[in-house]
């Protein structure tokens, strides 16, 4: 019988000429979407700024209804704005009702509500969402590509005790656990490589693993939720009855808009307003303060769509560490939630999977071939009479 080593020798392998492939893949999408804003933003900078007047932006309600009206039949689901007169708006619409397929973005000018473009690499990297998430697998996340991507991300975590155990070395020394010996010849320097990055990197896997299995599975994310205290609504909270509002009535964005700038806003740089498509249904605002616009620091608040009272407010500054995580999780699995240091290290670790499956498969080939030289020079050994 192999021993436990043995067995856990080959599974790791085993796993990384399956799923090691697939983590590849998602380590190299997971890398470009980690700078998605940031390249959006580049692509598209001559449709960010607009020429700064003197008058006042449109009211929210004359400014949705401009661009609805030079896009018939696509109705406005998200404005995100900046408190920069010189900014312009970034606007999403609702997906189509037949097809799912949502329209592109696009930018507009706040004060004339003209349309200045479509938002330049948003099908790019809906795309690479796509494959990252599920594969490019039809269903998106109610078909089979959410469930191996999850399978993957739990193999994410074998990989990493399985690693460790491995290579748990006789002799305990810090130059062995984090320094790779490139000096050694053939697969020993492979193995060094391997072994010594994937060391380096493991809180990195950790937490990119724990994060993405949020997405894969709902149980797993009340779990994770509980554990970091945000499986209740995040206190203090401050709480208003909600009015009666008719249901067939249209949101009144212009109240809403007025309550949270004198209000929960009144700091804001950054406001990102969800849209709902009827007044029964409350007008979420996310946003970020001039003094904290940290991926980590984000607040959000809800607002009866029919009167513009205030419903629940959630700030960051109110919130544990913990609870902000789990409202972020997004931030954590990109590493942003850290900081920018941490956000480039996440990028660099999520780039690294191709290099580990690279180096994984070439150990695994010079495994083999060392079998059969070993194999080769047996059968050529001449057996001694009895």
């Amino acid at each position: 019988m192999p021993s436990s080593r043995a067995i856990l020798f080959r599974l790791h392998w085993a796993l990384g000429l399956t799923a090691g492939l697939v983590l590849a893949v998602m380590g190299a999408t997971g890398a470009l979407l980690s700078y998605q804003e940031a390249l959006t933003d580049w692509a598209n900078g001559d449709r960010l700024v607009v020429s700064a007047r003197e008058t006042p932006p449109l009211a929210l309600s004359a400014l949705t209804k401009r661009i609805e009206e030079q896009n018939p039949g696509l109705r406005v689901a998200r404005l995100t704005l900046k408190d920069d007169p010189s900014a312009s708006v970034a606007v999403r619409f609702d997906r189509d009702a037949n097809t799912k397929v949502r329209p592109d973005s696009v930018y507009a000018d706040p004060y004339d509500g003209s349309v200045l473009g479509p938002m330049r690499g948003e099908t790019l990297f809906n795309t690479v969402l796509g494959l990252h998430r599920f594969l490019l697998i039809p269903g998106d996340s109610k078909g089979w590509g959410r469930q191996i991507t999850g399978v993957c991300a739990i193999a994410l975590l074998i990989f990493l005790a399985s690693g460790l155990v491995l290579r748990w070395p006789q002799i305990h020394r810090l130059r062995i656990w984090l320094r790779p010996n490139l000096s050694r010849p053939g697969r020993a320097r492979w193995w060094s490589l391997h072994a010594v990055a994937g060391t380096w990197l493991l809180p990195v896997y950790l937490i990119i693993a724990v994060s993405g299995l949020t997405w894969s599975y709902d149980g797993f994310k009340d779990i994770v939720n509980a554990a970091l205290g945000a499986a209740k609504p995040a206190k203090p909270m401050r709480m208003v009855k909600r009015a009666d509002a008719n249901p067939e009535a249209k949101p009144d964005l212009d109240a809403v808009w007025t309550a949270f700038r004198e209000g929960e806003g009144r700091g804001a740089s950054r406001m990102q307003i969800l849209l709902p498509e009827a007044a029964r249904q409350p007008v979420r605002i996310r946003w970020f303060s001039r003094d904290d616009d940290r991926p980590a620091a984000r607040n959000e608040a809800k607002y009866e769509a029919a009167t513009g009272a205030l419903i629940s407010a959630e700030r960051a500054a109110d919130q544990s560490l913990g609870q902000r995580a789990a409202f972020n999780m997004l931030e954590v699995h990109r590493g942003r939630f850290f900081g920018e240091g941490f956000a480039l290290l996440f990028c660099l670790a999520s780039l690294a999977m191709p290099g580990f499956a690279a180096t994984g498969i070439a150990l695994y080939v010079l495994r083999r071939r060392a079998a059969a030289r070993r194999g080769t020079r047996k059968s050529l050994t001449p057996v001694a009479a009895e």
